[in-house]
């Protein structure tokens, strides 16, 4: 972060607004809209900024005599050289200075802002687009809608006593997860707080028995965020706990809810982290402490994923659990990479297949593999990639076949190497290709060169 995001109280206090036109105004507005009082010095103001309520106006040019008693200063002027000289004097002094469209000059900045009050959005990009800071506060405005404030303002109602009645921090915390995001909300949102009240007093008789422990088995994807769906994020943003493995781009694990506990539970090639059998042990146990876990898995949790293994030993223990799919790394990467999965001219049909078996081995049908017109998707395939080109060889697929290997796909790192059966082992060792990499092996792999210029993540 260049800027540690707060929120300010200047009610009754004093502050300052070198500057007298409509920029001016316009700061001098939002100071007023949050209770502060304004003294404004220009050698000209405008008469309608003279004219609001709560404003001080010296016509003269800035001195430092107008930074006595004030909190906060902005400078909204055209002159460059008395901006500078407002914010030397205001930093010399630890005063907070905002200076208008100059960062640099800046001790602070002032964000865009959405107004549910008494909720409040802040918006801000350090400076550096405020264009683009607006254009994301026009997106929010649409999603909440105005009357956020009336459920905002519900809850400041009822927090002291619902703060006394459910005294665990992280109860109260789901409590009102489960408040406000609910019928309870529903029925603020609509104007019935009478029922909204009766609800939420029921709640709180109930509130031992409403706070149970969940686990979300969530699909992250191939590693791309915009790849989630909405539900995956939102579960995310709920969890108490956040476990999660290597697939899982950091990218992703940070939209997760910022003050959750996060567990690295981490499998690379003979590297565990934890056993799988252990991974299934702590879901329980984080569970069973009344907790709501996500279990974020790369891809989707049913393919390859072990996904099947880990609600198994939920619902052996009557543990709660969701199940949000992914996107798979098949279709995933192979998008991302230019090359379509199944195309009539090449394959009319697909496998998906793991390249690392649970005793470590390789041992595939591969007579089945080697049919012609289908396209074969290995997971995980890397380091028998040798052992793959050869048997597929072995059992009838012409050496020429077209093959590809794509090294963290869909993300800013994605490498694409392509060959042939005969050529990839070779060109991969060449690359000094890591995991986790994608193979795919079939006719399609020729279109890349044709398609890949029309997709808009070509690496």
């Amino acid at each position: 972060m260049d800027f540690l995001p707060i929120f300010l109280d200047v009610k009754g206090r004093l502050c300052l607004v070198v500057g007298g036109g409509e920029v001016a105004k316009r700061k001098a507005g939002v100071l007023l809209e949050a209770g502060a009082r304004v003294r404004v010095v220009a050698p000209q103001i405008e008469p309608s900024l003279i004219e609001q309520r709560g404003v001080e106006s010296i016509v003269a040019r800035f001195e430092v005599e107008h930074l006595s008693d004030v909190v906060l200063v902005i400078a909204a002027t055209n002159d460059r050289s008395v901006n500078s000289q407002v914010s030397e004097l205001a930093r010399v002094r630890n005063i907070p200075v905002n200076v208008v469209d100059d960062p640099q000059l800046c001790s602070f900045i002032m964000p865009a802002i959405m107004d549910r009050s008494p909720l409040m959005v802040a918006f801000s990009s350090g400076g550096a687009s405020p264009v683009l800071t607006r254009m994301m506060r026009g997106k929010l405005e649409t999603l909440i809608p105005q009357n956020f404030s009336r459920l905002a303002a519900f809850a400041e109602r009822f927090r002291e006593q619902v703060k006394q009645r459910v005294t665990n921090p992280a109860k109260r915390r789901i409590f009102w997860e489960n408040a406000l995001d609910g019928v309870v909300a529903e029925k603020v949102l609509t104007g019935d707080e009478h029922s909204a009240e009766n609800m939420l007093q029921q709640m709180l008789i109930d509130e031992d028995n409403i706070v149970r422990g969940e686990v979300y088995l969530v699909g992250a994807g191939p590693g791309d965020p915009d790849l989630l769906t909405f539900r995956a994020l939102r579960l995310m943003q709920k969890a108490d706990v956040v476990v999660y493995d290597n697939l899982v781009s950091k990218p992703i694990v940070d939209m997760t809810r910022r003050d959750a506990e996060r567990i690295f539970v981490g499998k690379k090639r003979a590297d565990h982290t934890l056993r799988q059998e252990e991974i299934n042990e702590l879901l329980v146990r984080l569970a069973k402490e009344g907790k709501r876990v996500v279990r974020l898995k790369g891809g989707d949790p049913f393919i390859f994923g072990r996904g099947g293994e880990e609600i198994e030993t939920l619902a052996a223990e009557g543990i709660p659990f969701q199940v949000v799919p992914g996107i798979t790394a098949a279709s995933g990467v192979a998008s991302y990479a230019g090359i379509p999965l199944t195309h009539r001219d090449y394959a009319q049909s697909c496998m998906f297949v793991t390249g690392h078996l649970k005793d470590g081995t390789m041992n595939l049908d591969w007579d089945a593999l080697a049919r012609p017109k289908q396209t074969v998707v290995v997971y995980m395939g890397l380091h028998g990639l040798d052992t793959l080109c050869s048997e597929l060889v072995k059992h009838g697929m012409p050496d020429t076949t077209p093959i590809a290997i794509v090294q963290q796909g869909t993300t800013q790192n994605q490498r694409v190497a392509t060959g042939t059966l005969a050529t990839l082992p070779g060109i991969a060792a060449i690359e000094k290709l890591q995991a986790p990499t994608l193979i795919i092996i079939g006719g399609v792999v020729k279109l890349r060169e044709k398609l890949q210029w029309f997709h808009p993540h070509h690496p």
